[in-house]
């Protein structure tokens, strides 16, 4: 492979099968908690990539998205993906809305590639490819680096680095 480019992927990717199997989790362990009984909590998906919580206070539904984020963790997935907004009253009872995150945001991959830029090995390029990034360099050396530049820092997205070739 002399003379051609390495490359990786910079994806924002969750498996929705692991999403699933934890929101089936915390909704088991809601079903199941003394803490939890006839307070009206529930969890359940809302749409596509949505996750509508239920509860009869604010402190309740905050405390299904607690259980919500541990079963995500324990599942290895990044609470980077979770997007949740504030619990809200509506009737009787209180809603918080939350949405899994797919890809990475135009402004994202902006601030990605401003970053392999300014603080990565010369010669590594970074190119935005729809919801993800393209990085290549002519030495593997040079994208492992900027590999462990990303994981470095902190933002606000999850990343993994796929198709490393």
């Amino acid at each position: 492979m002399a003379g051609a480019d390495s490359s990786f992927d910079i994806v924002s990717k969750v498996d929705r099968q692991e999403v699933d199997n934890a929101l089936n989790q915390a909704a088991k362990e809601i079903s199941q908690r003394y803490d939890f009984k006839d307070v009206g909590a529930s969890i359940a998906w809302s749409g596509e990539e949505g996750v509508e919580i239920k509860a009869n206070s604010e402190e309740r539904a905050k405390a299904v998205l607690d259980v919500f984020q541990e079963k995500l963790i324990k599942r290895g997935i990044s609470l980077k993906a979770l997007d949740s907004g504030e619990p809200r009253a509506s009737g009787k009872e209180f809603r918080l809305s939350s949405s899994i995150k797919q890809g990475i945001s135009q402004d994202d991959a902006k601030k990605i590639a401003k970053v392999i830029r300014d603080e990565g090995p010369k010669g590594v390029q970074a190119q935005i490819q729809g919801d993800q990034l393209r990085v290549s360099s002519k030495k593997k050396d040079d994208l492992q680096e900027v590999i462990s530049l990303l994981k470095g820092k902190d933002l606000d997205v999850a990343l993994q680095f796929v198709n490393y070739r």
